[in-house]
């Protein structure tokens, strides 16, 4: 078994990989940094690959993707209409555990759709701010990704504000320092 400070290394350089990877919209590095069931030593002419060492795969605001097949055909189809996407990845956090290894980090991103059908430049770029979870599975072809998990941030609204300058002599219970079923809050 490797050391400590050199397995989080390695985990930081995969995780590095998969984004870089999905910056150059390059799917077979992509989809070789996933776990497959020949990492986990599954034959699978003999072994629903579906019941050993599934991954998955949440996008931000979709449902729960589980399966290699599935997985990779969402980065296909995130690749194949996004001309244009770098990550600028933020408060990377990594813990390995034996075989498993952790990554939670925040993603800056910065993203172009396609370019208008008259042939246009790139349309306007846009950023995104995402949390992310990452899961990796240590194999002998090094760290796999076993699960990604991303969500997006919601930004502050003056709605959020207003609620903060409500005034506190609202007769609802709860409000003025006191519960709703009117003791002093303590």
């Amino acid at each position: 078994m490797s050391a400590p400070h050199t397995d989080v290394e390695q985990v930081e350089a995969a995780n590095t990989a998969f984004y870089e990877a999905m910056e150059r919209g390059d799917f077979e590095e992509l989809s070789s940094l996933w776990l497959s069931p020949a990492d986990l030593g599954v034959d699978e002419e003999y072994h629903d690959p579906a019941d050993t060492g599934v991954i998955s795969c949440v996008h931000p605001g979709w449902p729960v993707l589980t399966g290699r097949g599935e997985v990779l055909r969402s980065y296909a189809l995130i690749m194949a209409n996004t001309d244009y996407i770098q990550f600028f990845l933020t408060d990377v956090h990594v813990s390995v555990t034996g075989d498993t290894a952790l990554v939670t980090c925040t993603e800056n991103i910065l993203s172009g759709g396609p370019a208008p059908a008259d042939g246009g430049e790139l349309g306007p770029l846009v950023g995104q701010l995402v949390v992310a979870t990452n899961v990796f599975r240590r194999t002998p072809a090094g760290w796999k990704i076993w699960s990604h998990h991303a969500s997006p941030v919601m930004a502050d609204t003056e709605d959020t504000e207003d609620t903060e300058d409500m005034d506190a002599t609202d007769d609802e219970p709860g409000t003025n320092g006191t519960n709703p079923d009117d003791g002093p809050l303590g």
